[in-house]
């Protein structure tokens, strides 16, 4: 034990003699001393953790915010609903929007009986009298149509005959007129047998009412071909075209009434590959 302390004093001095290229080393051992300055990075590591430390507070300003805008934002919602009562008592009008698009626009209906074409009535009252007149005339013009032709003069003899045809759409009608009472007899049997129609029966007894002569002649009339309607239009053409036999002069006044028109309209013929005259069928694109 006592050996090894007596050794340790002699490694010391051995230590000296080297000591020299140790201290001339020591420029050597400065690059180590600088390598300390390589690690002071590392501790700037903890540096750059700092704005990691930091993210949470920029946060609870950010949640501090809404907060403090919330009482701000209660006091205009208060205010609102007042200004809007104000405003919707001041023009309701333009927020109400018809639910249906036109429903604004007046409605445009002719009545019954009314012409829309017809001029305006003038609003001077002075004016009306002369508004008036031509509707004066019509209506005279009318009254004429209606009341009988009084320059009539038919030979009421005996033995007197008047005969003409009368035709309308593929009805013919061949009729003869003769002193009488005023009887209608129709391929043998009278006129309210052989047309059942109030209208039908009105239309034919016109002729001679227009020239007064209902009561005085009768009618004896053959009908074929055509239709009830068609019939009827043929007689009356056969009637008027007779008493224009009776009288010429009457000719004029039953012109003038449409009597003696032919009246040709009839019903246009069916066109191959049509369903009608002119009714196509419907268009099919595929």
């Amino acid at each position: 034990m006592a050996e090894e302390p007596t050794e340790t004093p002699e490694t010391p001095e051995e230590q000296p003699e080297p000591a020299e290229p140790v201290v001339e080393e020591s420029p050597a051992e400065e690059p180590l001393a600088e390598e300390p300055t390589a690690e002071e990075p590392l501790a700037e590591e903890p540096v750059a953790e700092e704005p990691l430390a930091e993210e949470p507070l920029a946060e609870e300003p950010v949640t501090e915010e809404p907060v403090a805008e919330e009482p701000v934002a209660d006091e205009p919602v208060a205010e609102e609903p007042e200004e809007e009562e104000g405003a919707l008592e001041e023009a309701p009008a333009p927020r109400v929007k018809p639910a249906v698009p036109g429903a604004h626009l007046e409605v445009d209906i002719v009545p019954e009986g009314v012409d829309p074409l017809a001029p305006e009535r003038p609003s001077d009252p002075y004016a009306i009298e002369e508004y008036e007149e031509p509707q004066a005339e019509e209506e005279g013009d009318r009254d004429e149509l209606v009341e009988p032709i009084a320059t009539a003069a038919i030979d009421l003899a005996a033995g007197a005959r008047y005969r003409a045809t009368g035709k309308r759409k593929t009805a013919i009608a061949r009729v003869m007129l003769r002193p009488g009472k005023g009887a209608y007899l129709v391929n043998g049997r009278a006129l309210d047998e052989h047309f059942p129609r109030a209208t039908l029966q009105r239309n034919i007894r016109q002729p001679l009412e227009t020239v007064g002569y209902e009561e005085r002649m009768d009618v004896v009339a053959r009908l074929h071909g055509g239709g009830i309607s068609a019939q009827a239009g043929a007689l009356r053409h056969g009637i008027s075209r007779a008493l224009l036999e009776a009288d010429p002069n009457l000719r004029g006044e039953l012109k003038r009434r449409g009597f003696l028109t032919r009246d040709s309209r009839a019903k246009e013929r069916k066109k191959a590959g049509l369903k009608k005259a002119r009714k196509r069928p419907q268009f099919s694109k595929r």
